[in-house]
C-alpha cells in the first residue's frame, strides 16, 4: 500500500481571505477553521476514511508571520472543467489572480499568482 496525497498546507497571512479565494477557484468549501488555520476542500467528497476512489487533497491556509520572499517550489496546477482556458484566465483575474512570470516562456499554460502571490497555473482545457 502507498500513501495519498490528501492535504496541502499553505502559509499566509490572511487564512480566511485566501481559503475564500481558493473556495471560488475550485468549487471547495470551508471545512474547518479556527484563529489560525482554515481548511478547505471539496463538498463532493464522502466522510470517512474507507472512501475507495480518488479523494481531492483538502487545502490548509495557516497563518505564519513571514511574507512569501521567493518563487514557490511547489504549486497548484489547475485544469477549467465547464469553460476553455482563456475564460477560466478571466474568471481568475475577476477573483483577484494576477499574471506572473516564473520565466516560462511561451507555454500551453498560463502562470498566475493568488493574492498573496503564490504561483499556479490555469492549464489548457482538459476535463478529467
Amino acid at each position: 500500500m502507498a500513501s495519498k496525497f490528501t492535504e496541502l498546507a499553505i502559509d499566509c497571512a490572511d487564512p480566511n481571505g485566501l481559503a475564500q479565494f481558493w473556495c471560488s477557484v475550485l468549487g471547495y468549501e470551508v471545512l474547518d477553521q479556527d484563529d489560525e488555520t482554515v481548511s478547505i476542500g471539496s463538498p463532493l467528497v464522502p466522510e470517512g476514511k474507507d472512501h475507495p476512489g480518488p479523494v481531492p487533497p483538502t487545502l490548509t491556509f495557516a497563518l505564519v508571520p513571514e511574507g512569501k520572499t521567493v518563487k514557490n517550489r511547489l504549486h497548484i496546477d489547475v485544469n477549467p472543467t465547464d469553460r476553455d482556458q482563456d475564460e477560466e484566465v478571466r474568471r481568475l483575474l475577476d477573483l483577484g489572480a494576477r499574471y506572473a512570470d516564473v520565466g516560462q516562456g511561451d507555454t500551453s499554460w498560463v502562470v498566475l499568482a493568488d493574492p498573496e502571490g503564490n504561483e499556479f497555473c490555469v492549464l489548457a482545457s482538459r476535463r478529467p
